[in-house]
C-alpha cells in the first residue's frame, strides 16, 4: 500500500493580473492546468478541463481511465469552444498525476501529460525532468535541429505543438512511476520552470519536507527570478511505498513511447541552457524526451534540412501561448551606453515603449471627460431654473432652485423695479410661498402681471372716489337753504284789578 501526502501553491506573478492556471489536489488525483487564449478563455479552458478530469477518472481509477479521461477532457474543451464563439481556439495544457493499481496488483503512479506544464521526480537528492514539452523548439531538439540550450532561449519555445481543446482529438503522453518511500513528485506550470534552474528546484525540495511549504518556497523563488507568468506548483510526497521498495525509483514509458523502464539514478541531467550554448545534446536526451523513452530517431543532415522542423504526428494545429516569458539568464550581459546617445535613442535601443502614445493620450481625455460632463450636467441643472423672491423692499428674481444644489448658490437677478408695497396682498402671498418658473421671461412676466393687478385696483380705487367727490359737488351747487318762519307771541299782560290797560297784539315773520 503506498500512502501520498501532498501540497501547493499559485500565484499570477509579478506582471500578470489573471490567474489561468488551475491546480488539482484530489484523492488520489493531482493536476496542474495551464490555460490559454485570453483572460476568460484560458480560465475557462483550465476549469473544464480539470473538472472533466476529475469526473472521468473517479469511474474508472486505473492507468487507462487516467488516458482516457484525458480524451474525455480535450473533448470537453473543444466542445465548449464549439458552443461559444467567444472561447473558440482556447485550449490548454495539463499534466496529472494518479495513484493507481498497477498490473502486478502493486500501487504505481500513472502520470500523464500534455503540452508543457511539467512534471519532475525527486530522488536520492537529485530532481529530473519527466515530461517532454510540446513545443515548436523542443521538437526540433528532439529532432536534432538545435541543441537543448539553444531551445530554452528559442522564440518558438512558447508555440504548443498540443494542448487539450483545439481539436477533437489528442494524443496523451503516458508513464508509470515506480517510486520508493521518501521521493517527491512536483507537477508545475511553465510559469515555474522558465524561472528556476534545476539547482534552484533540488535547494527548496532538500530543505523544506512539509510539501505544501515547500510549493510556497518554489513560487516565492520564482517571483524572485522574474515572475513574468502565472505560476502554479503541487508536490507529492510517497510517504509509504509498496512492500520491497525497488533498489531505485523506475520510470515506465508507455503508449506510443513504450521503451525499456529507466532508473531515476541512471537519468543523465540535461546542461545547462546558459553554460552549455552550442554543446551536443547527449544521446539520452535527443529521443522523444529527456529521459530517451521515445522510440523517434532524431533526424540529421539531409534528413533534417536547416530550415524546416518536425511537428509531432498526432497533433493538427500548433498553438501560440498568450505568455512570452524569457528563462532569467544568470549572468545578463549589459551593453555599455554611449555617452553621447541622447535619452529617446537609449530607450529606442533598449526597447522600452513610449510613456505617452496617442492611446495614453485619448484615454486620458477619456477618463479626464466623466468627471467634466457630470460637472456640466450639475451646472446645467442648477442653474436651470428661476424663482421670485423678495429682498428688502423689493421684488427680485433669483436664478437656480431654493436652497441651492450641491455648491451651486442662486444667483441674483436684481432691477425689477417692482416694490413689495405695489403688490396686492394675495401676490405677495404667492410669492413668499416660493413661485418657479422655467424661464427668466416667465419670472418676470409674472411679477409684471402682479405689479399691473396692483396697478389696476389703485386706479379702479382712485376712479371711485373722483366719481364720489364729483357727486358732492354737483349737489353742493342745485340746493337752496330757507330759514323756517318764526312766530312771536308776547307774553300776557298781568291784568290788575283796579288798572286795565289795553295793549294790541303783534305778529312778527323772519324771513331767511
Amino acid at each position: 500500500m503506498t500512502v501520498l501526502r501532498s501540497g501547493s501553491a499559485t500565484d499570477v506573478g509579478r506582471v500578470r493580473k489573471v490567474n489561468q492556471d488551475l491546480p488539482l489536489e484530489a484523492p488520489n488525483l493531482f493536476a496542474v492546468a495551464d490555460g490559454m487564449g485570453g483572460h476568460v478563455g484560458g480560465e475557462v479552458a483550465a476549469r473544464v478541463a480539470v473538472e472533466a478530469l476529475l469526473r472521468e477518472f473517479s469511474r474508472e481509477p486505473t492507468t487507462a481511465g487516467l488516458q482516457g479521461a484525458f480524451s474525455r477532457a480535450n473533448r470537453a474543451v473543444w466542445q465548449e469552444g464549439q458552443d461559444h464563439s467567444e472561447l473558440r481556439g482556447m485550449g490548454t495544457t495539463l499534466t496529472a498525476m494518479a495513484l493507481v493499481g498497477g498490473a502486478d496488483g502493486r500501487d504505481v503512479l500513472a502520470l500523464a501529460n500534455v503540452g508543457d506544464s511539467r512534471a519532475y521526480v525527486y530522488s536520492d537528492g537529485r530532481i529530473v525532468q519527466i515530461t517532454a514539452d510540446h513545443s515548436l523548439a523542443e521538437e526540433r531538439a528532439r529532432h536534432g535541429e538545435m541543441t537543448e540550450a539553444e531551445a530554452a532561449v528559442h522564440p518558438q519555445r512558447h508555440i504548443l505543438t498540443r494542448v487539450l481543446g483545439v481539436s477533437s482529438e489528442v494524443e496523451t503522453d503516458m508513464w508509470e512511476l515506480h517510486l520508493r518511500s521518501g521521493d517527491r513528485v512536483v507537477l508545475c506550470s511553465d510559469g515555474l520552470s522558465n524561472e528556476l534552474e534545476l539547482a534552484d528546484m533540488e535547494a527548496v525540495l532538500s530543505q523544506e519536507p512539509e510539501p505544501g511549504l515547500a510549493a510556497q518556497k518554489l513560487v516565492a523563488d520564482a517571483n524572485e527570478h522574474g515572475g513574468a507568468d502565472n505560476i502554479t506548483v503541487v508536490i507529492v510526497d510517497v510517504l509509504v511505498g509498496e512492500d520491497g521498495d525497488p533498489p531505485a525509483s523506475v520510470v515506465v514509458p508507455m503508449g506510443a513511447m513504450a521503451e525499456v523502464p529507466v532508473a531515476i539514478a541512471d537519468v543523465e541531467r540535461p546542461p545547462d541552457p546558459v553554460t552549455a550554448q552550442g554543446s551536443a545534446v547527449p544521446e539520452s536526451l535527443a529521443k522523444g524526451t529527456r529521459l530517451g523513452f521515445s522510440g523517434e530517431v532524431p533526424l540529421s543532415g539531409a534528413e533534417a534540412g536547416s530550415g524546416e522542423f518536425f511537428l509531432d504526428n498526432t497533433q493538427a494545429v500548433p498553438v501560440a501561448r498568450a505568455t512570452l516569458t524569457v528563462p532569467r539568464p544568470p549572468r545578463p550581459r549589459v551593453e555599455a551606453t554611449p555617452s553621447h546617445e541622447s535619452r529617446r535613442a537609449r530607450r529606442r535601443r533598449l526597447g522600452i515603449p513610449r510613456r505617452i502614445t496617442l492611446r495614453v493620450v485619448v484615454f486620458v481625455l477619456l477618463v479626464a471627460a466623466v468627471p467634466l460632463g457630470a460637472f456640466f450636467a450639475i451646472r446645467w441643472y442648477a442653474y436651470d431654473n428661476w424663482y421670485v423672491s423678495v429682498q428688502g423692499s423689493e421684488v427680485v428674481v433669483h436664478q437656480g432652485h431654493p436652497g441651492g444644489v450641491l455648491w451651486f448658490d442662486p444667483r441674483l437677478i436684481p432691477h425689477t423695479g417692482v416694490k413689495k408695497s405695489e403688490i396686492l396682498p394675495a401676490g405677495m402671498a404667492e410669492i413668499r410661498s416660493v413661485v418657479q418658473e422655467p424661464t427668466l421671461k416667465a419670472a418676470k412676466a409674472y411679477i409684471a402681471n402682479l405689479h399691473e393687478q396692483y396697478l389696476f385696483l389703485r386706479e379702479l380705487v382712485a376712479r371711485e372716489k373722483a366719481a364720489q367727490k364729483k357727486a358732492l359737488q354737483a349737489a353742493a351747487t342745485t340746493t337752496t337753504f330757507v330759514a323756517p318762519a318764526t312766530t312771536t307771541t308776547a307774553p300776557a299782560v298781568t291784568t290788575v284789578p283796579t288798572t286795565t290797560v289795553p295793549v294790541p297784539a303783534t305778529t312778527t315773520t323772519l324771513a331767511g
